[in-house]
């Protein structure tokens, strides 16, 4: 046994996971994990990453949305590493991925954002509507 994944969607998929641990080898180890992050969620964090990417400068500079992802990922605490990268000549972040939050993850993210684009000091126009995160 490799890697297995069940969502607990049901009751065949808990018996199916409960009979999975009764047969698993000495020392397997388990992992719960909450929900993942919707498909709603996921584009909603993008349209506002987007926004803010196009609206403020950070310190002089213009950033991606991408790097405006992982300076929101890192004010929530979720570890962001930087290391040198294989030819020597510049850095790789080795951080966390947005893919892996869970629903309430996500959710924190997006509030963020609403809270960090509300402040005065790098307003944000929305694009979408102001509503919160599911």
């Amino acid at each position: 046994m490799s890697r297995l994944v069940l969502i607990l969607a049901s009751e065949k998929i808990r018996d199916r996971a409960i009979s999975w641990v009764r047969g698993a080898p000495k020392n397997t180890r388990l992992e719960f994990k909450e929900p993942k992050r919707t498909l709603d969620q996921n584009s909603k964090m993008w349209a506002m990453l987007s926004d803010v990417a196009r609206q403020v400068p950070w310190h002089g500079l213009t950033l991606s949305a991408d790097d405006w992802k992982l300076l929101f990922m890192d004010a929530l605490g979720h570890e962001m590493r930087l290391v040198p990268n294989l030819a020597g000549n510049g850095f790789l972040n080795i951080g966390r991925s947005s893919s892996d939050l869970s629903k309430r993850e996500m959710s924190d993210l997006i509030e963020l954002l609403y809270m960090w684009g509300a402040d005065p000091a790098h307003p944000v126009k929305w694009s979408e509507p102001l509503e919160r995160a599911a």
